[in-house]
């Protein structure tokens, strides 16, 4: 990852609005010295319109249990990582996922076998909150493999000779059909589409630490080998049943740490897939029924995927 590194390391490094900063601070706060990092990440950070929806982050800690003062809490992040809370601070509104640092390289490494976390960094984020110089080389190392990772998972299934924002886009639309998601197939295009000149300049750098030898062009992507189409179709059909059924596990524990989390959800689901589910006061009293009772209804509709 030598070219790679330089580049992952920069971009968490480019300031964020001292809103945002200040928002990381107290997110760090709520673990105390557990906190290592907070990284800033997703659609807010995309259309740097701070007041439109949550915002995302990541807070990485050293350990469950010092984050923590109730244990089931420390169990359940272990068990079902990342645990997720929401937290509204200077009058922005939040959402962040937490996940030790051993925990979340991994969650960004080819040995997870969950899209969750390297799809969404290999996208850019950024470093919104850091410890010190350790935290920081620790987060950097493990980013850098989420791309990677990402490209690896995808090539197989993807042409031998394609645009580079066909590779791009192509293969976060495999991963946004491995979850259990209310975005539509065009996402993994608006993603691209916000800094063409980022992705065409991690190319050539995440495919080289994918150990993918390609020849690229400024707008094209030439594999040295064919790709093993059927194998890479089996493991993603492997991603998508385990991603599908992961996306059902973490947001019925989301229900128990996320305040007005089943509201959140049908805001999302109405906002991505224009539908006009309304909550009813049962639901809200027992949010794991209702999620069970919503879904199948959400599945025949088309609302996720």
């Amino acid at each position: 990852m030598t070219a790679l590194v330089p580049l992952v390391a920069a971009e968490l490094a480019e300031p964020v609005d001292p809103r945002v900063r200040d928002l990381a601070s107290a997110i760090a706060e709520r673990c105390g010295g557990a906190a290592q990092a907070v990284l800033f990440y997703g659609s807010c950070l995309r259309s740097q319109d701070l007041g439109d929806s949550l915002l995302d982050f990541y807070l990485i800690v050293d350990a469950y249990e010092r984050a923590y003062r109730r244990r089931w809490l420390a169990t359940a992040n272990r068990l079902i990582p990342p645990n997720v809370f929401y937290i509204e601070y200077g009058g922005l509104r939040a959402k962040y996922a937490v996940m030790t640092l051993d925990d979340f390289a991994h969650a960004c490494s080819p040995a997870c076998d969950n899209v969750s976390v390297w799809a969404r960094f290999a996208q850019p984020s950024r470093l919104a909150w850091v410890r010190g110089d350790a935290a920081r080389a620790g987060i950097v190392a493990a980013v850098a493999a989420a791309a990677p990772t990402l490209l690896a998972a995808a090539r197989p299934v993807l042409a031998d000779v394609l645009s580079v924002e066909a590779l791009w886009t192509g293969a976060f639309a495999l991963t946004y059909a491995a979850e259990l998601r209310a975005e539509r197939a065009e996402r993994g295009q608006s993603i691209y589409a916000t800094d063409p000149a980022r992705y065409a300049a991690f190319t050539a750098p995440a495919l080289a630490a994918a150990d993918l030898a390609a020849k690229v062009t400024m707008n094209e992507v030439a594999f040295a080998e064919a790709g093993d189409a059927m194998a890479g179709a089996r493991r993603w059909a492997r991603l998508r049943r385990r991603g599908k059924l992961l996306s059902v596990a973490r947001l019925m524990k989301a229900t128990l740490t996320f305040a007005g989390g089943i509201d959140y959800l049908a805001w999302k689901i109405n906002r991505h897939a224009g539908t006009q589910i309304e909550i009813r006061r049962w639901q809200r009293r027992f949010p794991i029924l209702a999620g069970l009772f919503l879904l199948p209804q959400l599945l025949r509709k088309g609302a996720v995927r």
